[in-house]
């Protein structure tokens, strides 16, 4: 990322909101002169790859025109560091050592329920649903898309969200197997898998209505 917007998304994460003035004085001790017409220029850019939010209205406690503040979305936490992959790689590693194997079925199933539960994806016909599949898998990072195939459609993810555990841990390949036949009411058939070297995994979703 373009190094002034990465100064940006730092002081936003280090005070939560704050307006322009603010950025400018604060890039300002960072690195030097800054005008706010610059930061504006970055806070647009910034906005359209939904890292902050739109402005909003902030009145002060003095005399003086309202203010704008802005603040992260929760997409910018990709952003900063983390420890998500090693703590759940750990967690992982652990369910799979202490349980036996039927248990940790139950954990992915109780998984892939709880998120397609949060879906929401009503009874509508086939080729809606796959629609709001797609983007619910987006919106958590799967890149999914779907075409129709022969007696049905194919629903494919070309990014596993968690492919670094996936390689070493088939429970979350099942875990994905699972969502999907929640998510569209019906046991799908994987024909392509990331893992073994396709570039996308692919899901043979049958049309029982033709």
């Amino acid at each position: 990322m373009q190094e002034t917007r990465q100064h940006i998304l730092e002081i936003l994460r280090e005070h939560g909101e704050a307006t322009v003035d603010d950025i400018v004085a604060q890039l300002q001790q960072r690195r030097g002169k800054i005008t706010a017409v610059t930061v504006r220029h970055h806070l647009t850019r910034l906005q359209e790859e939904n890292l902050i939010t739109e402005p909003q209205l902030r009145h002060r406690s003095t005399p003086g025109r309202p203010q704008h503040v802005y603040m992260l979305t929760e997409q910018a936490n990709a952003y900063f560091p983390n420890n998500y992959q090693r703590l759940a790689a750990g967690l992982m590693e652990q369910i799979r050592a202490n349980l036996p194997p039927q248990s940790v079925n139950v954990i992915m199933e109780g998984v892939a329920h709880g998120m397609a539960q949060e879906a929401q994806i009503p009874d509508l016909p086939l080729r809606q649903k796959m629609d709001l599949a797609v983007d619910y898998l987006n919106g958590r990072g799967y890149r999914a898309y779907w075409e129709a195939g022969e007696g049905g459609y194919i629903l494919h993810t070309s990014n596993c969200p968690y492919h670094e555990i996936a390689k070493t841990n088939g429970a979350l390949c099942d875990m994905d197997m699972r969502l999907v036949a929640m998510l569209m009411g019906i046991v799908p058939r994987r024909i392509a898998h990331v893992i073994e070297g396709d570039s996308t995994c692919a899901y043979m979703i049958p049309d029982r209505s033709t």
